[in-house]
């Protein structure tokens, strides 16, 4: 939603003088409930009134689709992950990051990397299954 929002800003499709209601809209589309104001809407957002636009919600989807790719691969290697985290416990997962991905710095191209530490190149069904799994355990606790 703020990808598409902010190309179109920058196709100059939308003015900034309408986004607030733009981002209304297309919130009460993709939810199904529209935030109460800007506050809680457009304005969520600091990147919209900080004088920069452009680039920065791709990247923010991308590092959101790598950190699932990751968690799943290292839960993979190390099921004991998820209750290691529960009680507070971040070793197992910290160590795996490091031996698959921090310790390489940009030896690699990311592609590469992805590969290397996952098995598989850049996919988004792991985020998929967080984002489902997170809101589906979040709407039956409701």
């Amino acid at each position: 939603m703020r990808f598409e929002l902010e190309l179109q800003l920058l196709e100059g499709n939308l003015k900034s003088s309408d986004l607030p209601e733009a981002w209304r809209e297309r919130f009460k589309e993709d939810f199904g409930v529209a935030p109460p104001d800007d506050k809680n809407g457009v304005l969520q957002d600091v990147h919209w009134f900080n004088g920069f636009i452009g680039g920065q919600f791709q990247g923010y989807a991308i590092g959101n689709i790598l950190s699932a790719q990751f968690f799943q691969a290292a839960v993979k290697a190390h099921p004991e992950i998820n209750e290691e985290i529960a009680s507070g416990k971040f070793d197992t997962l910290h160590h795996w990051l490091k031996e698959n991905i921090y310790q390489h710095g940009s030896r690699y191209t990311p592609s590469d990397l992805i590969q290397r530490a996952t098995s598989i190149g850049l996919s988004i069904e792991p985020y998929i299954t967080y984002l489902r799994n997170k809101y589906i355990y979040k709407m039956r606790k409701v």
